[in-house]
């Protein structure tokens, strides 16, 4: 297994992604974006690529080099990239030296916004709608990294290969269906909201109990013995899906 392609993958394509759905959760970072247009273009040898698109206060992460990008970062390898997520590396630019200015100030900041919200403590968690927050990111995360764990992790590759085709979606009591992945001959496609005809649900009663399992800090069996959480449908989907999401805090601490 190449471990250094593995985190580059999940961080480039699953946790970077998550700067999309920041803007309307936290007014603060919509705010600092309201006048971003600019697109940034992250570009591994030998690894993943993907671009960010800022435009009309919104942001758009897209897999493979975004249309029209003013800047392009370059990457020598993956280990590379992932230095740069560690703060330890800086990447090579190609393209844009005259924003080198706007990179190291306000796109180093909504970085550090982003990372604000993907690591929790139980003060800031306190907050309600830092909650709602950390889990939305922390479902988006896993979900979306189960395509690159299935495809470069042994573990995940065989629980992924036992998975029955089908599809599972993940739904809070409160907001709905939320995220789904889905299991096809091809392999697996992940996704926001929800499908017309899952073959299984994880269902969650409330933010709180979504939250303390995701972040690994709630027992299953337990919560759902107290009608806080249950799985319907072809629960060998459900549960597989469950144990490759939890594979990628292996990979990102």
């Amino acid at each position: 297994m190449n471990t250094d392609l593995l985190e580059a993958r999940l961080n480039l394509l699953a946790v970077m992604r998550n700067i999309e759905d920041l803007p309307p959760l936290d007014p603060e970072t919509g705010a600092m974006i309201q006048d971003w247009h600019t697109a940034i273009d992250f570009v591994v040898r030998g690894g993943p690529r993907a671009g960010l698109a800022f435009e009309h206060g919104q942001c758009r992460h897209i897999e493979g080099p975004p249309p029209s990008a003013d800047i392009k970062l370059f990457f020598f390898s993956p280990a590379h990239l992932n230095a740069m997520f560690a703060g330890t590396s800086n990447p090579i630019p190609l393209r844009g030296f005259s924003k080198l200015g706007f990179l190291k100030r306000e796109f180093t900041a909504l970085t550090q916004r982003l990372e604000h919200f993907l690591r929790p403590t139980a003060g800031k968690l306190a907050d309600p709608a830092y909650l709602r927050t950390n889990t939305l990111l922390t479902l988006f995360t896993g979900v979306f990294a189960v395509r690159h764990l299935a495809e470069h992790d042994p573990i995940a590759a065989r629980l992924a290969m036992a998975t029955p085709r089908g599809s599972v979606q993940f739904v809070i009591e409160s907001e709905g269906p939320l995220a789904h992945l889905v299991y096809g001959d091809s392999g697996v496609v992940a996704g926001k909201g929800g499908l017309e005809h899952p073959s299984a649900i994880t269902w969650f009663a409330d933010w709180e109990t979504a939250n303390g399992i995701l972040n690994g800090q709630m027992d299953p069996f337990t919560t759902a013995g107290k009608g806080l959480f249950r799985v319907e449908g072809l629960v060998p989907i459900a549960d597989k899906s469950s144990l490759i999401m939890k594979r990628t805090a292996k990979f990102l601490e």
